[in-house]
């Protein structure tokens, strides 16, 4: 059905090659038609004509001006005896003025009232006699249909003096041959038109089969197998067309191949260089903990002139080392190698453990049920919440409200939102809040954060099978709307049939040997 859907080129081809032959059939039979039906009456009402003309010279010429009833009936009969078998109605006067009438036994209904006035009209004028024109009086002829059939009349008058004769001829013979010869021409065209449908269907076959061959090819291609290749056949436009196919093909592939090795370089060099930062980061990290301690130490044996420039090193050494940790973990997420962990989830208590890690419980409000549990994974729900309400608190304004809900619906969704009480963002920043780097101003593009939080949220969202989506609140503030499965195990199954295929790479060994 799909290959006879009305839109489809092959049913138009077929429609077309179809009014083609359907038109020539039926111009080529209606002129058919129309010569042998003009050949077959001409003929038939030539011959009768000629014939009746014949018999009215030769025999109602004989009879005296003023016949009686009794001549012309018998004159009459004599006529329609012919070769030809026609009707004739002889009429005349008698010698006391009276018309009278002779009828022939081939048709006993004809009378002068079957022949059109019209006609009669014309029998009976008399016409002017010049060079041109030697005879007052002429045969006319007119063809009529009587109950369906149709019927040859003609009629004449004698040149000086004698009856008038009409003839009627039934014309029924020629209309069955022409009628068998209308429904021969309708076969015709009727075999013309299904030869014409089976043409197209092959025509269209073989034009439309190294299209589909194409569109199979360019849905192969579609879906990633960039290795697709058409056969190249002959030297028509087809072939051209599967030629630029094949080449656009392997141009596209070469393309994706130089692309995949440009992205795996990168993402290689990241988790290399991730993973190499982190030696001298952890001697770092420890040296700035022994600087720090100094800091809070009440003994005051930190020089108050260098006291500035440590605590930079140290606030700059945890930026370093968030932003690293972030980068291995974008890592994993681009390789492919982030696994979930799942346990039972009490939501409010994961959330409350989450606030109170971070000493945020003078800053949120938390509007959560106890007992509303999910099979998530415990850790990666925590850095979501955590980048969601940080970045709450870092930007918006206080109090942050952390409200959550459960879907009543079968297998309904978990849904946390995280409100603040801020401006809120800006419309042209609202779709950009969760790429890699972005930052809402340009002009200060060194902060505390490393433009990583958002988008690491998401991803973890995403390995759930879940969404983050952020809006303004009609009451003013951002609001972050965290939508996640009650049971994430499905995708926990997928995700690590996913990475058994292989495809975690470098970054990934570089994942595992930090974790």
């Amino acid at each position: 059905m799909s290959r006879l859907r009305f839109t489809s080129l092959r049913l138009r081809l077929v429609v077309v090659f179809g009014l083609v032959a359907l038109t020539a059939a039926v111009s080529a039979s209606g002129i058919a038609y129309w010569l042998n039906r003009e050949a077959v009456l001409t003929r038939t009402q030539d011959a009768v004509l000629r014939d009746f003309q014949q018999e009215m010279q030769n025999r109602a010429g004989a009879l005296p001006a003023h016949p009686t009833q009794d001549e012309l009936q018998r004159t009459a009969g004599q006529m329609a005896g012919s070769s030809q078998r026609f009707s004739v109605l002889l009429v005349g006067e008698d010698t006391g003025g009276k018309t009278v009438y002779g009828s022939s036994d081939g048709l006993s209904a004809f009378a002068l009232d079957d022949v059109p006035a019209s006609l009669r009209k014309a029998v009976d004028k008399q016409q002017k006699v010049t060079g041109s024109n030697k005879s007052a009086y002429h045969l006319y002829w007119q063809r009529v249909v009587d109950h369906g059939t149709p019927y040859l009349v003609a009629g004449t008058r004698l040149i000086g003096g004698g009856p008038t004769g009409y003839m009627m001829k039934s014309l029924e013979p020629e209309a069955k041959d022409l009628n068998s010869l209308a429904w021969s021409l309708g076969i015709a065209t009727g075999l013309a038109l299904i030869g014409s449908a089976l043409l197209a269907q092959a025509a269209a076959t073989t034009v439309l089969k190294p299209v589909h061959r194409l569109g199979v090819a360019a849905r192969r291609l579609g879906e990633g197998k960039l290795d697709t290749r058409l056969r190249v056949s002959g030297t028509d436009e087809l072939a051209d067309l599967s030629r630029t196919f094949n080449d656009a093909a392997e141009a596209l592939e070469k393309r994706v191949d130089d692309m995949a090795a440009r992205d795996d370089a990168s993402r290689r060099f990241v988790a290399d260089m991730s993973h190499e930062l982190r030696t001298p980061l952890t001697a770092i990290t420890a040296v700035t903990e022994i600087l720090e301690e100094e800091l809070e130490a009440e003994s005051g044996s930190m020089d108050p002139m260098i006291e500035p420039a440590v605590r930079l090193v140290v606030s700059e050494t945890r930026r370093l080392n968030d932003l690293v940790e972030n980068l291995m973990e974008v890592t994993r997420f681009d390789a492919g190698t982030a696994r979930l962990v799942l346990d039972d989830v009490d939501i409010a208590d994961q959330i409350t453990a989450c606030i109170d890690a971070r000493a945020w419980l003078d800053a949120v409000e938390l509007d959560a049920e106890r007992g509303i549990h999910a099979r998530l994974d415990p850790r990666r729900l925590d850095v979501i919440l955590a980048n969601l309400i940080g970045n709450a608190l870092k930007h918006g304004g206080s109090p942050v409200r952390v409200s959550v809900r459960m879907e009543q619906e079968e297998g309904g969704d978990l849904v946390i939102a995280v409100r603040d009480h801020g401006p809120g963002i800006p419309e042209d920043v609202l779709p950009h809040v969760f790429d890699r780097f972005y930052k809402a101003s340009a002009s200060r593009p060194r902060s505390e954060g490393s433009g990583l939080g958002l988008s690491i949220a998401t991803e973890n969202a995403r390995i759930h099978g879940g969404s983050i989506t952020a809006a303004n609140s009609p009451e003013g503030g951002a609001v972050f709307t965290l939508r996640l499965p009650r049971d994430a195990s499905r995708l926990a199954e997928e995700s690590k049939e996913a990475g058994d295929t292989g495809k975690a790479g470098d970054a990934g060994d570089a994942g595992e040997k930090d974790a």
